[in-house]
């Protein structure tokens, strides 16, 4: 293998785990955590709707940003004049504030390994995200710690699913026919906005973008790429859910203020409750690189100033969110608020990928494929109505 094929290959695995890595965030764990203790085996049926779906709004996406070579909202100033300012603006704002929160996790990550004061440990876990883009070879960095910290959440929690002797037979027989096939709609659609929702179907995306592999010639390996993000997040997504339910279903009842961390410590005692802290803290410092790397490279649409600097404005980006998180502490309406941003934000920004994608003046004469096409626009109508749903979050903060 040549050195450039395996640079080439390095960004591609690099950048389905960005992608994954931003996925299983704080948010994500106390998710599946909630939604197991409540649908208990039947839960898998969502997970696997999810995946299914996910997929089909990942490969949409990548597909038309790795065709024309251009980020997001370069595409979608393309189909509507000023639609990729209004998709930069809400996509970095819910990275900010969704930001705010992964920091926070790491902190809680460090405090739960080490015995940290809460506020330390905040700053530390900012400052470990700042300290990565101090560097000039950031990106490449970047590529290798969130493969490392996506592989080490996997192998600690896999450990914990085991020690929770899960019923893998119950799990199975009710993910192909579950109970109350409504009753998990919402949970679906909410996965979803959790997976590829808001900046994270960008951020392995953009990636790619940055490192030039662009273009009908590498359609194959965008494809392969944008489906291995989907399964690193879907394996993680998997084994969590199999560990929640191997404690859920013996009858044990989660604590509400943290589910996630009652479930290993259940599962596997006190080794249990400190693998927890070495997941929260990977998860979370991986998603606030996602996050920050993700939300600066929509806003260098806004300026030249900051894509001439763009490590920088990343530093900047994750100190903001730290000193809000340490001074402030859980900005719990703004969080509410995010939540209802991401989403609004899918319907749109997987409309207008799709709408670009049949455009010749935007994607010359490359085909995308008819059923990605369709399965998409019933994904965008599911989720429109969710982001409708969710319109009256943001009602209930004024």
């Amino acid at each position: 293998m040549t050195k450039k094929n395996k640079s080439e290959l390095s960004v591609l695995l690099g950048a389905a785990f960005l992608m994954a890595t931003s996925a299983i965030g704080p948010g994500f764990l106390t998710q599946t955590a909630t939604f197991t203790e409540q649908f208990q085996a039947n839960f898998g049926f969502a997970i696997f709707i999810c995946i299914v779906m996910a997929l089909i709004v990942q490969l949409n996406v990548w597909r038309v940003i790795g065709i024309t070579g251009l980020r997001a909202q370069d595409i979608a100033n393309k189909v509507f004049p000023g639609l990729g300012y209004l998709i930069a603006f809400l996509v970095a704002l819910g990275g900010l504030v969704f930001n705010i929160g992964n920091v926070g996790g790491a902190g809680l990550g460090l405090n739960v390994l080490f015995g940290l004061d809460i506020r330390v440990a905040t700053a530390i876990g900012g400052i470990s995200g700042m300290l990565l883009f101090a560097s000039k070879n950031a990106k490449s960095i970047m590529d290798r710690v969130t493969n490392i910290l996506g592989i080490l959440m996997i192998v600690v929690t896999t450990v914990s699913a085991v020690a929770s002797n899960p019923p893998v037979g119950v799990a199975i027989q009710k993910t192909l026919m579950p109970e109350n096939i409504n009753a998990l709609l919402f949970p679906i659609l909410t996965l979803l906005g959790g997976t590829v929702g808001g900046y994270i179907v960008f951020s392995g995306g953009h990636r790619l973008v940055d490192a030039g592999i662009t273009g009908k010639e590498n359609i194959k390996d965008i494809d392969k790429s944008a489906s291995t993000g989907i399964l690193v997040s879907s394996i993680m997504r998997v084994i969590f859910f199999l560990l929640v339910l191997g404690v859920v279903s013996k009858g044990i009842a989660l604590e509400s203020t943290n589910p996630a961390a009652s479930a290993f410590q259940n599962a596997a005692g006190n080794v249990g409750y400190k693998f927890f802290g070495v997941v929260l803290f990977s998860a979370s410092v991986s998603s606030v690189i996602g996050a920050a790397y993700t939300s600066v490279s929509f806003l260098k649409t806004f300026s030249k100033v900051i894509e001439e600097n763009e490590n920088k404005f990343i530093i900047g980006f994750i100190a903001l969110s730290t000193v809000i998180m340490v001074f402030i502490g859980q900005p719990a309406s703004l969080l509410v608020l995010a939540g209802s941003l991401n989403g609004l934000i899918l319907p749109i920004t997987l409309g207008t990928m799709l709408i670009a994608s049949v455009k010749k003046e935007i994607v010359g004469d490359y085909q995308h494929p008819k059923l990605l096409l369709i399965l998409g626009i019933i994904i965008v109508i599911a989720t429109a109505y969710t982001g409708f749903l969710s319109l009256q979050n943001i009602t209930k903060l004024f």
